[in-house]
């Protein structure tokens, strides 16, 4: 039997964020069908990620891979997770539970992020007179932060005339200010990408700075793109070949 695959997202007040996790999980169950994905929320949704395990334990199944949906190793990652799994652990010895990497950085999320500003209205041909600012949510995890700055880097290698970070908290520049030092740098367009998987106040937070700032193109949040599914599955993968079994708070 495969371990069933428990998606962990953070959750939200607004609806948006649920719908589209669910979206998504949708994508991945159709992309691996046989395969049992579950979703568990952190907060604000239901069902909390304590449930599902107890749900999960109670009728039979004995694996599962925990997948946080984020896009960095930061506090959710290291701490809130993992804390988390091991109350589950100790309540449910029967229950082998082992958490996979966080879905960032990779290659997939690349090609979702150009997806999603060809379909905001960049045209390929434009990517040498087109500057990107990167948007994510921000983070005071300055590993977090490093990582987003490093995609930012080699994306830029890839043909676009500029891409630039920037945060929606914790962290600075701000979309506004990133797009305003692009247009001042004489970049002809300017386009926002949101490095954020769905809808909530911090990808408010960065459509709003963008208006502001008066970029060209927003594009929309990853949420289920076919690339963040795929990249869902190759985490599980990666997670479920791995030997031997390690403890989720190890993870």
């Amino acid at each position: 039997m495969r371990p069933t695959l428990l998606v962990i997202a953070h959750g939200s007040r607004d609806p948006r964020h649920a719908r589209t996790v669910r979206a998504l999980v949708r994508r991945v169950r159709a992309q691996r069908p046989g395969l049992r994905v579950e979703t568990g929320f952190l907060d604000f949704n239901a069902p909390a990620v304590p449930e599902v395990l107890e749900r999960l334990a109670a009728e039979g199944v004995r694996e599962v891979v925990a997948l946080p949906l984020l896009l960095t190793h930061a506090f959710h990652a290291k701490a809130d997770i993992p804390a988390v799994l091991h109350e589950a652990a100790v309540r449910l010895p029967g229950l082998r539970v082992r958490q996979a990497p966080v879905l960032g950085p990779s290659p997939l999320l690349i090609t979702a992020l150009e997806r999603r500003l060809y379909e905001a209205g960049v045209r390929p041909g434009e990517r040498g007179s087109t500057g990107v600012v990167l948007a994510s949510a921000g983070s005071s995890d300055p590993e977090a932060i490093a990582v987003i700055a490093e995609i930012a880097r080699e994306w830029r290698r890839t043909g676009w005339c500029a891409v630039r970070p920037a945060f929606a908290s914790a962290s600075l520049p701000r979309t506004q200010d990133a797009v305003r030092e692009l247009r001042a740098e004489g970049v002809r367009k300017i386009a926002v990408a949101p490095y954020v998987l769905a809808p909530g106040f911090l990808p408010d937070r960065i459509a709003r700075g963008a208006r502001e700032a008066g970029a060209d193109v927003l594009a929309d949040v990853l949420g289920p793109a076919p690339e963040v599914a795929r990249l869902l599955l190759a985490r599980y993968d990666e997670c479920r070949i791995a030997l031997p079994l390690r403890p989720a708070l190890t993870a």
